[in-house]
């Protein structure tokens, strides 16, 4: 870190401990040369303070500096004003205002992740891999992250027009979208074939109730069915991730034993390895878990601890490539900071990040494209998904219900 990141550092945590500025800097020059690049700091805000053309709040100048400092690190490190905080609660959660569209920053572009299902994002057409240009006419070139998000936030019924650049496009393309009130149900099941006992499950994101609904997914399914599984085709196509734990916990439900994670960060002593229970895990019915471009940190947590543990086949295409792990701190006056502080390995220790999970079985996803009048859009994945499973051979289910 920089002398001058270090300066506004202090300052802002200083400023959220309560201290005003003046208090800073008249402390630093009490500390002597320890502090000396606070002098640097302090002489700014006071030209700032009382030369500046027009007056600016104290906490204003605090939050630019954090949000200078934090924006400096990586994309998926950002310092949360109190209101941007209280939406990413609402977030993991399940329900907010907005476009629905995860983010990320790719060579200094703010990039789509995935759209989340059934939000206007995915509506409009967007696809992971999208490149936004200019959000209501204004270009994103030096957007944050934050300043993305801001920007795409509103009131339901409130429209906003994006700017989009996408592999293939000989020119860029707008569209408007009307924002909603977005509520994720963050898992849906059906039967995909009764007679082989195959149950389909999509996991859209992992919020703080996913595996508890992907566990009565998962009953109610045998129910319908009338008896155990003959194998699950498990999507997580356009899942951008979310919460760890969670999907720490839906890996756990098909593993027995063996490391499901390993997130690193710096130094030796920063390293935690989540281990898989015997205690309820699902019979050793085939499983097929599907990825694709929009496929996230969660989402590749999941399926590399699968694919490393060889309980479930990987098909679709080369997933994201989110291999970093992030930690939510609550600070004093409401805002939170959101900071990268490990990466994450699967089981076999391969790293992810910016490379993605491979498929064993690699199928292109099928070109959109109106299906004729009363019949389903065509999905070549998870055709050949069922196929998979159908041909899979079945283990015995002993001692492995979930108890």
């Amino acid at each position: 870190m920089s002398r001058t990141s270090r300066v506004a550092l202090v300052a802002a945590v200083a400023f959220l401990a309560g201290l005003s500025l003046g208090q800073v800097a008249r402390a630093a020059k009490r500390e002597g040369t320890s502090y000396r690049p606070l002098d640097v700091f302090a002489e700014v805000l006071a030209h700032v303070e009382n030369n500046y053309v027009e007056e600016v709040p104290e906490k204003e100048l605090v939050y630019g500096a954090i949000e200078g400092l934090v924006g400096k690190l990586d994309p998926h490190s950002t310092f949360m004003r109190p209101e941007v905080y209280r939406q990413l609660k609402e977030e993991t959660s399940g329900e907010f205002d907005g476009v629905g569209l995860e983010l990320t920053v790719r060579a200094d572009q703010i990039t789509v992740v995935s759209p989340i299902p059934d939000s206007p994002g995915e509506r409009a057409g967007i696809l992971p891999g999208d490149r936004l240009l200019q959000i209501d006419g204004t270009s994103t070139r030096d957007f944050t992250l934050l300043d993305a998000i801001r920007k795409l936030k509103g009131a339901p019924g409130t429209r906003v027009t994006l700017q989009i650049m996408r592999e293939g496009f000989q020119a860029p393309q707008d569209l408007t979208l009307l924002r909603d009130h977005i509520r994720t149900q963050s898992v849906e099941w059906r039967v995909l074939d009764r007679d082989a006992g195959l149950l389909y499950v999509r996991v859209k994101s992992f919020t703080d109730r996913t595996d508890r609904s992907l566990k009565r997914a998962l009953e109610e399914g045998r129910t319908q069915l009338g008896h155990e599984l003959g194998g699950l085709a498990l999507d997580l196509r356009n899942n951008p991730g979310g919460l760890l734990d969670q999907a720490v916990r839906v890996s756990d439900r098909f593993l027995r034993e063996g490391i499901i994670v390993t997130t690193e960060g710096r130094g030796r002593g920063n390293r935690e390895v989540e281990m898989a229970h015997g205690k309820e895990t699902e019979p050793d019915y085939p499983v097929v878990v599907l990825v694709n471009r929009g496929s996230a940190s969660a989402s590749e947590i999941v399926a590399g601890a699968l694919q490393d543990h060889k309980r479930a086949t990987i098909l679709g295409t080369q997933s994201f490539g989110k291999g970093s792990v992030q930690t939510v701190i609550d600070l004093s006056d409401g805002s939170g900071l959101k900071l990268t502080q490990a990466r994450y390995y699967t089981p076999k220790h391969r790293s992810i990040h910016e490379l993605g999970i491979t498929p064993d079985v690699v199928v292109a996803e099928s070109p959109p494209a109106a299906p004729p009048a009363g019949a389903a859009p065509a999905d070549a994945q998870l055709a050949r998904a069922a196929e998979v499973l159908r041909q899979s051979p079945r283990k015995a289910a002993a001692g492995g219900a979930r108890k």
